[in-house]
């Protein structure tokens, strides 16, 4: 493999993952090696910060290109969550930081809502939702991106693990109060996570953590709804419906069937592995709300978008729209 060498990097909160790839090939052309820290980024009140993100990466690189004989490469893409909102430090230092240790020439820094979109799609028009402990969706039309939700558990996120966390607990409260609602299988399955009923609040309040926590509930609502309970079971079709409706909202407004390019939507993420207590309310969701859309598999994860769009920068076939937050590129 001769090709450009071009470098993937996927930052998020469980830590950063770093990979190579020859440009040149078809596919990518992605080592099988990928380099794991599990240390996640710090952020602090200048954002996402970017001296301790080159601590851990620039040593992960210079081995991944030690590997293959080579010395610097000729694109690379950082996708970071949090990139959008306190990824300034980021956009300010990395372009040069990068080009005096890798000899980076071309970098797209993105959000890792597009680097889950170049994953998953490609660069097709269409939307991608990443469903995990929260919840955003993510779609462009090749000229503008739309996003919907991503707002937080405490303002939006719905249908996400920490919405559907939070729902299970709601009634598992109920039915410990008595109250209209509730479900004994969700109470037993609470205090059977977080001890009695009376200490879920000091279990859930004070937590850093906390969507992380409401969202480790969630697959104790799909259990209960696989035995048939009608109150998990309803939390589950509610937040099909929350889904399809955020996928629909970043979807272009041009989608009716004729008027646009066909588009297409993929779905990741790990709430996914609730399967079909979650996944049948779902596809009965997109079927009736976007009929003339295409519902499809994700091509791959957030690293492999990061792959394509650095690769995508050394042949010169970008074709996902640039944006100031969302995906900057510096050539």
């Amino acid at each position: 493999m001769t090709g450009p060498w071009v470098l993937g990097v996927d930052s998020g909160g469980s830590g950063l993952r770093v990979t190579l790839a020859d440009a040149s090939v078809p596919d990518g052309g992605k080592t099988p090696s990928v380099l794991v820290s599990d240390k996640p980024v710090r952020t602090g009140s200048a954002g996402i910060d970017a001296e301790h993100l080159m601590e851990q990466l620039v040593p992960m690189a210079r081995s991944l290109l030690e590997n293959v004989g080579r010395t610097s490469v000729s694109a690379a893409a950082v996708g970071a969550a949090g990139m959008s909102t306190i990824g300034g430090q980021l956009r300010a230092v990395l372009p040069d930081a990068l080009a005096t240790a890798l000899g980076v020439r071309r970098l797209a820094l993105a959000s890792d809502a597009v680097t889950a979109y170049a994953g998953a799609l490609g660069q097709r028009p269409g939307a991608v939702v990443a469903a995990g402990t929260g919840l955003v969706a993510l779609g462009t039309d090749l000229v503008d991106w739309r996003r919907a939700d991503g707002w937080g558990h405490l303002l939006g996120d719905c249908g996400g693990g920490a919405w559907i966390g939070r729902a299970g607990l709601e009634a598992a409260l109920r039915s410990h109060d008595g109250r209209p609602g509730g479900s004994r299988g969700l109470l037993a399955a609470a205090e059977a996570s977080f001890g009695p009923a009376q200490s879920l609040p000091e279990a859930v309040y004070p937590r850093s953590d906390r969507p992380a926590v409401l969202a480790s509930f969630a697959p104790r609502v799909g259990r209960c709804a696989t035995e048939g309970d009608e109150v998990a079971l309803g939390i589950l079709a509610l937040a099909a419906r929350h889904i399809a409706e955020t996928a629909a909202a970043a979807l272009p407004s041009d989608r009716a069937v004729g008027d646009g390019p066909g588009y297409e939507v993929a779905l990741t993420g790990g709430l996914l592995k609730l399967g079909d207590p979650l996944l049948g309310p779902l596809r009965a969701e997109l079927a009736a709300q976007l009929p003339e859309v295409r519902v499809v598999s994700a091509q791959g994860d957030p690293l492999a978008g990061a792959v394509l769009l650095a690769a995508a920068l050394a042949t010169g076939s970008l074709q996902l729209p640039r944006h100031p937050t969302l995906l900057a590129v510096t050539e």
